[in-house]
C-alpha cells in the first residue's frame, strides 16, 4: 500500500486491482475478439448481472462518474432536475458533471449522516406545478454513503414508496454497492428493488477499471446503447471490462472483498475510538472511518500515512480501507494515530 514512501489509507482507488482480476484480464488477452461488447465475455457477465440484480438489462461503462451521468440522462427529461444529499458525490466530486453534460439543477438537501428521507425529498418538491422552477424529477441516492453509512432495506423501501406515490424516479450511486450489501448481508437484489437505475462499482472492490449501470425498470434499457455511445462510454475493447466482472463475480468474490475491505475498517475505528483526543464522527457501516482529531496530530500523523481531511474547520478527517488492507496495517496505523495523540 506504499504510496511516495508513505502508507495510505486515501482511498479504495489506491489499492491494485485483485489477482484473480488480473489473471482475467491476460486470460481476455488471448486472440481476436469483436469489439463494442459483441464479445463472449460481455454477453456472459451482462447476462450474470441481469440475474444477480433480477434486472432489466445491464451495461458496461469505464468510471463511475459516467455511470452516475449515463444513469441520470436516462431518467431525467430536460426539464427537470436531481433531489440528493449535499455530500453526494454528484454534488461535490465530479466537477459539476451533472449540471454541464445534462444541464440538469441539483436541489440538495442536508443530510448530516449522508443519508436522505422521504421528509428531506420532500422540501424540494413545493416549487412543484410552477414553470418558475425546476421541477423535482428524480431522487438520487449513495449506497454506501459519501459518510461511509449505510441505507437500511427499510429506509430504501421508504423511500421508494414515497418516491413512486409522488412521481419521481430513482437513481442509486452503487460505487461502493458491494460494501453496503456486505455490511447488510443481503442480496443485490434486495439492494436493487427499490430503485429504477443504479450503479455497481468494481474499481473501488478490486477492479482495474470497472462500472456496471443496471436498469431495473422494463423499457428504459431501450435508450442506453445510443446514450453510452454518446457520453463516450462505450469502449472498444469491452472484454477487458467485462473479464473484471466475470472474476469479481464468481465465486462472489465482490463480496469477499468488500467484507474484508469493511471489518478492516471496523478494526480501524475500534482502535483509533481508544485512543485519546480521538473520537469517531460517523457510524462505520462500510469501509470508510471519520475521525475528528486535533488539528496537530493530523498534521504529524500525514507526514508518513497518507489520508483526506475530509473537513478542515471541524478537524475531521477520512480513512478508507480496501481489499487488500492487512491487519498488520491497521495495527501499525493505530500505533502512529497513538504516538501522535501522545505528544
Amino acid at each position: 500500500m506504499s504510496m511516495t514512501g508513505r502508507e495510505s489509507f486515501g482511498s479504495d482507488n489506491h489499492a491494485g486491482a485483485h489477482p484473480a482480476v488480473v489473471e482475467a484480464v491476460v486470460a481476455a488477452n488471448a486472440g481476436d475478439a469483436v469489439a463494442y461488447g459483441a464479445d463472449e465475455w460481455t454477453e456472459r457477465v451482462t447476462g450474470a448481472l441481469r440475474e444477480a440484480f433480477g434486472a432489466d438489462s445491464a451495461f458496461l461503462v469505464a468510471n463511475g462518474s459516467g455511470a452516475n451521468i449515463l444513469g441520470l440522462s436516462v431518467l431525467l427529461r430536460r426539464h427537470e432536475a436531481v433531489i440528493c444529499a449535499e455530500s453526494a458525490h454528484i454534488n461535490t466530486d465530479e466537477s459539476g458533471s451533472a449540471e454541464r453534460l445534462l444541464g440538469t439543477k441539483l436541489l440538495t438537501v442536508p443530510a448530516p449522516d449522508g443519508k436522505v428521507s422521504p421528509e428531506l425529498i420532500a422540501t424540494r418538491l413545493s416549487g412543484r406545478g410552477e414553470d418558475h422552477r425546476a421541477q423535482p424529477g428524480v431522487v438520487a441516492v449513495t449506497q454506501s454513503t459519501e459518510l461511509g453509512t449505510c441505507y437500511t432495506l427499510a429506509e430504501l423501501r421508504k423511500i421508494s414508496a414515497f418516491c413512486r406515490a409522488n412521481g419521481l424516479r430513482v437513481y442509486l450511486d452503487g460505487a461502493r454497492l458491494a460494501n453496503a450489501a456486505a455490511s447488510l448481508d443481503c442480496s443485490l437484489a434486495e439492494l436493487a428493488e427499490c430503485v429504477d437505475v443504479l450503479s455497481f462499482g468494481g474499481t473501488k472492490n478490486g477492479a482495474v477499471g470497472a462500472e456496471a449501470l443496471i436498469v431495473m425498470r422494463p423499457g428504459l434499457g431501450a435508450d442506453l446503447p445510443y446514450l453510452r455511445k454518446q457520453q463516450t462510454q462505450l469502449m472498444s475493447k469491452m472484454r477487458f471490462v467485462a473479464a473484471q466482472f466475470e472474476a469479481l463475480l464468481r465465486d462472489d468474490l465482490w463480496r469477499t472483498n468488500a467484507a474484508h475491505a469493511n471489518a478492516m475498517a471496523r478494526r480501524l475505528a475500534d482502535g483509533a475510538a481508544a485512543v485519546d483526543g480521538v473520537d469517531i464522527a460517523y457510524p462505520v457501516q462500510a469501509n470508510a472511518v471519520f475521525a475528528r482529531l486535533r488539528p496537530r496530530h493530523i498534521a504529524a500523523l500525514q507526514r508518513e500515512w497518507f489520508f483526506h481531511v475530509w473537513d478542515e474547520r471541524e478537524s475531521v478527517v477520512r480513512w478508507m480501507t480496501a481489499f487488500d488492507t492487512a491487519a498488520a496495517d491497521v495495527d501499525a496505523f493505530v500505533a502512529a494515530i497513538g504516538s501522535a495523540a501522545a505528544q
